[in-house]
């Protein structure tokens, strides 16, 4: 599986961010291969593999930095919706519904992460749920990101009391991940 470098580039920006005095602590933790990604340009536009430039790296830096994994990749998350939504695109997320941003998550969700699908199966008013349906190497690390990055992207568009669960697992078995929204 390959994830886009939009997603990728926000890692090493999130440990100069939070971390800076031990960023070079986590780079160097980092096998060689997760290592050579981080240290060069990552291009926005280009595909990298998932677990060398995504999954190794959030576990390094949950490993590190966070008393729990849940934690450290559901910050990592909300962080990357905070770096990926800025400008234009944060305005486009304001003055647009959480239905709307829903909606869109398929779409989204495939220019990120391929192959991939995730699909809207619920959306209403002050509740929304959405599935992922095929992810070939599904991660819990990659289910806790994604659930940060829906719960950043709602609370920009205005969301308040806002809830994400993620209630089924393709980790576990499940057929589908799923991520429950609520808000008020």
């Amino acid at each position: 599986m390959e994830v886009k470098g939009t997603a990728v580039e926000s890692i090493p920006i999130f440990v100069k961010k939070k971390f800076s005095d031990r960023f070079e602590e986590w780079l160097n933790s980092l096998p060689e291969t997760s290592q050579k990604i981080m240290r060069e340009k990552i291009l926005p536009s280009s595909w990298y593999p998932l677990r060398e430039a995504i999954i190794i790296p959030t576990q390094k830096i949950c490993e590190l930095f966070y008393k729990s994994v849940d934690e450290g990749a559901w910050e990592a998350g909300r962080f990357s919706a905070d770096y990926a939504l800025h400008g234009i695109y944060k305005w486009f997320v304001k003055i647009g519904s959480p239905g709307f941003i829903i909606s869109r998550a398929s779409t989204i969700f495939s220019t990120y992460y391929k192959p991939s699908e995730m699909k809207p199966v619920e959306n209403f008013p002050k509740r929304a749920v959405v599935h992922i349906t095929h992810f070939p190497e599904p991660n819990r690390l990659i289910e806790l990101r994604i659930g940060g990055w829906i719960e950043r992207a709602l609370e920009i568009s205005g969301c308040k009391d806002l809830k994400v669960e993620i209630t089924k697992s393709l980790t576990k078995g499940d057929p589908v991940t799923e991520f429950v929204m609520e808000w008020k």
